[in-house]
């Protein structure tokens, strides 16, 4: 046999082994595993945590597309809705994400110190305080549904054809609360891959109502828009019921054992002291985007349904960018906790980099064909030029949001969730908002106004993030 010859199959032997061992670290990725990753190579636990992390946002993204691409076809009226209330279930979402960023970085320091009892502990308060939370959200969520819609520029047709759409989701809110919690318990434990299958748990269930329940099909009565809303909360129901089990008969990182269920103020205060920051943080940049919203109607219901559509889209593409940055935050709180502050940064700039690749590539995509992605859901000549218009401005901050998010998600995993908080503060409220208005309505620009004022502001926090970020504070942050 010549030599060039065996050069190709000792190339090919080695390309067999190196795609062996992909697979094999996928499997154990998807299927679950016990690597402690405040010892493994830091590539390596970046890979095993986020697969399952940026899977699960797949899922998740999957769910923001498939829900207002069949309420799409209960008109322009009906979209409008969906994203009103959609902005202002934010607040939900701001609250649930901020318990879940306190719940990630003191669970991920339990773990990372080898103290999975306490870690337990931690958890069940946390539940304790996720539920709380929720009933206080839904009366006068159920209550004032109406009002919410007529004050967010919805038409009086449009708040009592849509009026159940936002009864049920914020009467359901708890469940929200409980999937963001749970989830956060898990990964932030190291069992992301128990977080990846209770989303696609949820989502499939959703899949599968919500035609059903919209449509009426079959021996399924035709509710509309509010069967879109019964989808969503039975499928992720289903998922919180699933997620309990888990957490008393599973065999994971994380278990809520008899001594585990008891009330710890301590822990309460210590949660609701970094919630607070996470909360505040993520209100400030969901108040924003209800105030966009408002801004945006001003322009009419079809701006309003393009934007939403554009926006449903965006959330499909970053939500995976979203798993990437988890897995940076797990890997800082777990690495701080252990007492490896430089490899808890180097996570961070790996991280970084992936997802700046990643969505650079994505962004580049939207940008160039953005008329074909809009009219997968609408063919409505206003509602889909205005979609166009908003998704590719928007996809132009790609980069951007990519390096931005795993920067802030950094310092949420070390439990300083303020610093995050004094940047969205800025670039939301003193930045985006004005600048929106006087772009959007001032200048009379419109959605094209407010799109740009969005990714201005993006862009602004990003710089910012990373002038603190490299100061190194973060890294002193004791929970």
């Amino acid at each position: 046999m010549s030599v060039s010859k065996r050069g190709k199959l000792s190339q090919f032997s080695i390309r067999i082994s190196q795609l062996k061992l992909l697979w094999k670290d996928i499997k154990e990725a998807i299927g679950g595993t016990e690597r402690d990753f405040t010892e493994s190579r830091l590539g390596h636990a970046i890979f095993i945590l986020a697969v399952p992390m940026v899977l699960e946002m797949i899922m998740e993204s999957v769910f923001a597309v498939v829900d207002i691409f069949f309420v799409s076809r209960l008109g322009a009226g009906a979209v409008a809705t969906v994203g009103i209330t959609e902005s202002v279930m934010t607040i939900v979402y701001a609250i649930g994400s901020g318990l879940s960023m306190a719940t990630t970085a003191l669970v991920a320091r339990r773990i990372g110190e080898k103290r999975k009892n306490e870690a337990g502990v931690v958890a069940f308060q946390a539940i304790l305080l996720g539920v709380f939370v929720a009933l206080l959200i839904a009366l006068p969520g159920i209550l004032f549904a109406k009002e919410f819609l007529l004050l967010m520029g919805a038409t009086e047709e449009m708040a009592e054809e849509g009026v159940w759409y936002p009864v049920i989701m914020f009467g359901g809110n708890v469940v929200i609360m409980l999937l963001f919690i749970i989830n956060a318990i898990f990964r932030s434990s190291g069992d992301a891959a128990i977080s990846m299958r209770v989303v696609w748990l949820a989502n499939i269930v959703n899949l599968v109502l919500d035609p059903l329940l919209i449509f009426g099909i079959g021996p399924f009565p035709e509710l509309g828009l509010a069967g879109a809303a019964i989808a969503t909360t039975i499928g992720r129901a289903l998922a919180v019921v699933y997620q309990f089990y888990l957490l008393f008969r599973g065999n994971y990182r994380i278990k809520l054992y008899r001594e585990s269920i008891r009330f710890r103020l301590n822990i309460v205060l210590e949660l609701l002291k970094i919630s607070g920051g996470g909360i505040l943080q993520n209100l400030i940049a969901t108040s924003s985007w209800i105030l966009l919203v408002r801004i945006i109607a001003v322009s009419g219901p079809e701006a309003l349904a393009g934007y939403t559509i554009a926006i449903r889209i965006i959330l499909f593409s970053i939500l995976p960018a979203w798993g990437l940055s988890n897995a940076a935050s797990t890997l800082v709180g777990q690495n701080l906790g252990a007492k490896h502050p430089e490899r808890a940064e180097k996570a961070v700039w790996i991280t970084g980099y992936i997802n700046v690749v990643f969505m650079g590539i994505i962004g580049t995509v939207l940008i160039l064909f953005p008329e074909f992605f809009i009219r997968l859901f609408v063919n409505e000549t206003i509602v889909l030029n205005n979609g166009i218009l908003a998704l590719r401005i928007i996809s132009f901050g790609f980069i951007s949001y990519a390096l931005g998010m795993v920067l802030i998600q950094g310092f949420n995993g070390s439990g300083d969730t303020f610093t995050p908080t004094k940047i969205n503060i800025v670039c939301f409220w003193l930045i985006e908002i004005p600048l929106a208005y006087l772009l959007a309505i001032t200048l009379k620009m419109g959605l094209s106004g407010a799109s740009i004022a969005i990714v201005a502001s993006e862009s602004l926090l990003t710089i910012i993030a990373l002038i603190y970020f490299r100061k190194g504070k973060w890294k002193l942050k004791e929970v």
